[in-house]
């Protein structure tokens, strides 16, 4: 995904979480829902992750550096992981209070009507910006399952975003099922409910976006199989090559480094082989554009890891 795709769905989700804030707090001041008073403090804590990646998205395609030789497209993972514990603790952990507060001191919810309303707007709007997303995600890797993508992809930021709207739109559900019990049974209790399964709910995503990202800041091999068309390649420049280690990091969104160990075959004159090291790395970042870092070096023997 280009760095433009990814920032428009970030642009769209952050547009769309201001104007359901706004709603869910006026509905949430008049019918005092704690359940909507929930979905208003989700939506902020959304509206400050997707500032946070717009920041890590800009800081991530800063040029290499001297203390930084391998540049700075990280700094999309660090932000997603900062946007993961904020999720949990601002967002998760305030919603779950509020509704045990609740729970102590229950009010009617008085003008269900309103909260049902301003919920069945949020629910449009985060449909919309989720469907930009899945688009954005379906561009780039067409046919790939939902489930594989999500933890094969190395798009921190589309990650995220898909995380926090497929759990808005079923924290908005749940919102709106225990507003509608509340007002159906005259029991303030599904309501103080709602807002606690919309805490765990927001807990339990954070949880697993922060092990997806962490995974992503330790260093992890990206979804596609890149050797066998590397070995191609290599063989096209140096028929009798052997390749004895290959190793492919991902070093940002949609950035991959390549590190090769290939046996030439046969000896080669020095001149020959640079050259023909040249016109492989030349030819691997034609064909596959991601792979901005590629380190080749020729041995004879394997590293045993």
């Amino acid at each position: 995904m280009s760095a433009s795709g990814s920032t428009k769905v970030i642009v769209i989700a952050l547009g769309a979480n201001l104007g359901i804030a706004v709603a869910k707090f006026v509905g949430a001041f008049i019918s005092g829902s704690a359940s909507l008073l929930a979905e208003g403090i989700h939506s902020v804590v959304d509206c400050t992750n997707q500032v946070l990646l717009l920041v890590g998205e800009k800081r991530s395609r800063k040029r290499p550096t001297a203390s930084h030789p391998l540049g700075y497209g990280r700094e999309s993972f660090f932000w997603s992981f900062v946007v993961a514990i904020l999720l949990f603790s601002m967002g998760g952990l305030f919603a779950i209070y509020e509704g045990a507060h609740k729970i102590t001191d229950p009010h009617e919810v008085t003008n269900p009507g309103l909260a049902l309303g301003i919920l069945i707007f949020g629910i449009l709007l985060e449909g919309y910006s989720f469907l930009a997303c899945l688009k954005e995600v379906r561009k780039r890797d067409p046919g790939m399952p939902i489930w594989n993508w999500y933890r094969r992809t190395t798009r921190a930021g589309l990650l995220v975003i898909f995380t926090e709207d497929l759990g808005a739109l079923v924290g908005l559900t749940l919102a709106a099922g225990c507003i509608g019990l509340s007002w159906a049974l005259h029991d303030p209790m599904w309501d103080a409910l709602g807002s606690i399964l919309i805490g765990v709910l927001l807990v339990v995503l954070a949880v697993v976006l922060s092990v997806e990202v962490k995974s992503l800041i330790i260093g992890e091999a990206p979804a596609r199989d890149y050797r066998h068309e590397v070995e191609t390649i290599t063989r096209e420049y140096l028929p009798g090559a052997k390749i004895l280690n290959f190793i492919a990091l991902k070093t940002g969104d949609n950035e991959v480094m390549l590190s090769i160990k290939i046996h030439p075959g046969k000896i080669q004159k020095v001149t020959h082989l640079i050259e023909a090291f040249n016109q492989i790395e030349d030819r691997i970042g034609e064909r596959f554009p991601e792979i901005k870092w590629k380190f080749l070096e020729p041995d004879d023997r394997e590293d045993i890891y």
